[in-house]
């Protein structure tokens, strides 16, 4: 079996229809949408609607972790505008290419800037939705918890610790454990780039020194002090941010 794992795809919808290519199944571990390209500040929802110069200003703060002045700005250019259905709108027009592009089958969960109740509406015959679920691929069980935790960022699909440890809970026994965030490891969380800590789960650490799968999968952190590591059994991986190199992580056995 070869499967092909992707996460923080961030609109690469070209690189994305490629990406199962050779491969048994595509598994996607989130971060679909594209809102902001900390990278090129021309791309994403935000420039488009507010322009580069805001976009370099929005990344200057939140790069300096002035978070507060950062949402300051964001108030002001939202300002009598109808902010909820204006994402809305650029982010289904994203969704309708990005889930076009998958290949059958995919596997699929929910990243921390994705909107989930969106996604039955996309999501085609071949592509399955899993969150705190699990399946079985090739014979080896895998298990799915989606989001990420509450942050500064307030990015739309962050949920509590506690609701995303009852999450892992109902996995039970999994050979793979996928999730978009890393476990609460600091050379996991901490992006080299952005300069600083992105959240990380205590209890996905606590699973895997307890369940002890053969494979954690993440994204999340662009990039990462560690993109792999070992706890315990379990081989901690970071799939890479699919946005930037269009390259799937192989998982073979």
């Amino acid at each position: 079996m070869r499967v092909h794992v992707v996460s923080d795809v961030h609109g690469n919808a070209e690189g994305l229809a490629r990406a199962g290519d050779g491969a048994d199944a595509l598994v996607c571990l989130g971060d679909l949408v594209l809102f902001l390209d900390y990278a090129d500040h021309s791309r994403g929802i935000f420039p488009d609607l507010f322009g580069v110069e805001n976009a370099d200003r929005i990344v200057e703060l939140r790069t300096q972790r002035r978070f507060d002045e950062a949402r300051e700005l964001g108030r002001r250019l939202w300002d009598g505008l109808d902010r909820e259905a204006a994402i809305e709108a650029a982010v289904r027009k994203q969704y309708a290419e990005l889930f076009a592009a998958f290949p059958a089958p995919t596997y699929a969960t929910f990243g921390n800037v994705d909107i989930p109740r969106l996604w039955s509406e996309y999501a085609r015959p071949g592509t399955r939705v899993l969150d705190g679920e699990r399946v079985e691929i090739g014979g080896l069980v895998f298990g799915f918890v989606g989001g990420g935790l509450q942050s500064p960022m307030r990015t739309p699909y962050e949920i509590d610790d506690e609701t995303y440890a009852a999450k892992l809970a109902a996995l039970g026994d999994v050979d793979v454990l996928c999730s978009h965030i890393p476990p609460d490891v600091p050379e996991l969380c901490y992006d080299t780039v952005a300069r600083r800590f992105e959240r990380g789960s205590a209890a996905l650490l606590e699973t895997l020194r307890a369940v002890r799968p053969r494979y954690a999968l993440f994204g999340h952190v662009h990039q990462p002090l560690a993109r792999r590591m070992r706890i315990g059994a379990t081989e901690c991986v970071n799939v890479g941010h699919f946005a930037s190199t269009g390259t799937p992580w192989v998982l073979e056995w």
